[in-house]
């Protein structure tokens, strides 16, 4: 009767660790301790565990979701699944570079895969506290990295063969500010590479020339106590320590091989970087934001400056980078690793014939040489010239 019992347990377990549902891979989450989300609850991860020839390589996703930099924006955080644990769903869907499937994701489909769930609202890089007697946020960004990253070496993180961290958006940036720290906290004889996935922000001046993002930036940094945690060669190199926030700043530094995966038209980019609502009041850009083909002549010249742009901020990576990686394409989107349709599906983008998922996986396991970029719009059909709808 015992041993019923305890097999009804395991059981039981194995059924909450993951879950198919109508083909989707569901996976629970794991709360973690020592630190905290921005209202004092306990950040979380998801794993769903390797088999076969990858049980012993692991890959790690950061979530993505925006930032917040001053009070308020953040209180109204806290209370979302970007601010709190207690709002996110228990179950995570793992698809893109987390499918188990290998006819989704051939290269990494039988790696453990981890899912670090964002509510710090600072990139996993912040280490501050905010307390005013009746409000307190916690910005803990960096401890909570620190915490999951404990908690995940004795389950086997620690002996890793091979590793590989990743991120989209806000994770993507977090994937650039972590990349070194991942390299030092894992064996000397583990195989370490970094992916950002619309992770390269940049300071870019808007459409009346005002610094909107670097502004963003600057008050993230001081509100978050960031700038410790930047990169120290940048930090000590710029006259402005909170630029190091910006990829373009510290790439040069980063000596962890590192794959760079960006549209060069990032719709969240046009929408808050280039465009923000505040250069717009009147609205000239809200059909083109739209969709691109309602885009004036005068727009898309202004678009096609912030894509030579960014591949100017890319150009000595791609020219001196021996070990890096990049896909860069002309999608008008946000994020393409962790969606089926755009990382490896029939009809998904593709440069000179090679997916997202292909460029990777190349890149990291050393098959050929994966550095492409794109020729500017509207020369990519593979893009299908649909916008991403991005608040």
């Amino acid at each position: 009767m015992e041993l019923a019992v305890s097999m009804l347990l395991i059981l039981l377990n194995l059924a909450s660790w993951c879950v198919l549902s109508e083909g989707r891979l569901l996976v629970d989450m794991t709360l973690v301790s020592d630190a905290f989300c921005l209202d004092g609850s306990l950040p979380a991860y998801h794993l769903h565990r390797g088999f076969g020839a990858g049980a012993s390589n692991w890959l790690l996703q950061f979530e993505g979701g925006g930032w917040c930099n001053d009070i308020q924006s953040c209180l109204d955080r806290a209370k979302t699944k970007h601010g709190s644990s207690l709002y996110m769903n228990k179950l995570e869907d793992f698809n893109g570079i987390l499918s188990n499937d290998a006819s989704l994701n051939p290269d990494f489909y039988n790696w453990n895969r981890v899912k670090l769930r964002y509510c710090d609202g600072g990139s996993f890089s912040g280490d501050a506290k905010f307390d005013n007697g009746t409000s307190v946020l916690y910005f803990r960004g960096q401890k909570i990295w620190e915490a999951i990253i404990l908690d995940l070496l004795p389950k086997g993180l620690g002996n890793a063969d091979k590793a590989l961290l990743s991120g989209c958006s806000a994770g993507g940036l977090s994937s650039f500010l972590q990349c070194e720290n991942f390299y030092r906290a894992l064996p000397t004889n583990t195989s370490v590479k970094c992916l950002s996935d619309a992770g390269f922000f940049l300071d870019e001046r808007d459409i009346t020339l005002n610094y909107t993002m670097r502004t963003f930036f600057e008050n993230l940094v001081s509100l978050q106590g960031i700038e410790k945690n930047l990169d120290k060669n940048c930090t000590s190199f710029l006259d402005n320590p909170k630029l190091c926030m910006f990829p373009q700043y510290f790439l040069n530094y980063m000596a962890t091989p590192f794959f760079i995966l960006n549209t060069a038209y990032d719709v969240y980019q046009f929408h808050h970087a280039l465009v923000p609502p505040s250069a717009d009041m009147n609205g000239d850009w809200k059909r083109c934001k739209l969709s691109i083909a309602s885009c004036t002549p005068q727009q898309l010249d202004i678009l096609q400056g912030f894509r030579g742009d960014m591949l100017a901020a890319l150009s000595s990576f791609l020219k001196d980078s021996t070990s890096g990686g990049m896909f860069i394409n002309s999608c008008f989107a946000h994020c393409q690793s962790e969606t089926q349709e755009t990382w490896f599906a029939l009809g998904s983008p593709s440069i000179q014939d090679k997916t997202i998922a292909g460029a990777v996986g190349d890149w990291y396991f050393s098959r050929n040489i994966s550095k492409l970029i794109d020729c500017a719009y509207p020369c990519d059909a593979s893009c299908h010239n649909i916008i991403a709808q991005v608040s």
